[in-house]
């Protein structure tokens, strides 16, 4: 039960990532237009947030790790999507005065909108490692087994996302069904931590 909250918190950590990466191209095209720029300063704010996330993670797992913690990360990882729903177009209307560059414009707003969450989503895959390790002899199949879950639902969460939820919902809708799913994995993994051992 144990591995399985774990490895539940790692992929809907995925899908969210992707979903959330996808969603924010969408948020900048009315503003800055969805050209290779726009793109561009979207995955490379992303992938940079999420090596700084791996980073962190990786060395907090190191101090007596426990899955309460994890669930505490993943938790916060979503509840970070309520300030792009709150202050998205503040924000963007603000930085458009400021330059309408699509280069630096769409720079600007991803690293405002979407670094802290993303930094703290790469927080939970080394943090996720680290609790499904028992022995170090497996260390390597239990990283694998992360990484494939976690990537799989990264790819899941690309193709819902581009393929049905923008047809279907509002971003804003997406956001908060995202929001709300991440609540529920977080608080069924800490109900589980309350009943079974560290």
């Amino acid at each position: 039960m144990r591995k399985f909250a774990i490895l539940a918190i790692s992929c809907w950590s995925g899908f969210l990532l992707m979903s959330l990466e996808l969603l924010s191209g969408r948020i900048l095209a009315p503003t800055f237009g969805s050209s290779i720029y726009v793109w561009g300063a979207v995955i490379t704010i992303f992938m940079l947030a999420l090596s700084i996330g791996y980073l962190i993670g990786g060395r907090y797992s190191m101090n007596s790790p426990r899955l309460s913690v994890l669930c505490a990360l993943h938790l916060a990882s979503g509840l970070l999507i309520l300030p792009i729903i709150a202050f998205e177009l503040p924000v963007l209307d603000g930085i458009f005065e400021y330059t309408q560059d699509p280069r630096l414009g769409s720079l600007l707003a991803s690293v405002i909108l979407f670094f802290l969450p993303a930094v703290v989503c790469g927080t939970v895959a080394p943090y996720a490692v680290r609790l499904l390790v028992e022995d170090s002899q497996a260390a390597g199949f239990y990283a694998g087994l992360q990484y494939f879950f976690s990537t799989a639902f990264s790819a899941a969460g690309t193709l819902l996302t581009s393929f049905y939820f923008v047809l279907i919902f509002e971003v804003d809708q997406i956001l908060m069904l995202l929001l709300g799913v991440t609540v529920v994995v977080a608080g069924g993994a800490f109900v589980m931590s309350k009943r079974i051992a560290p």
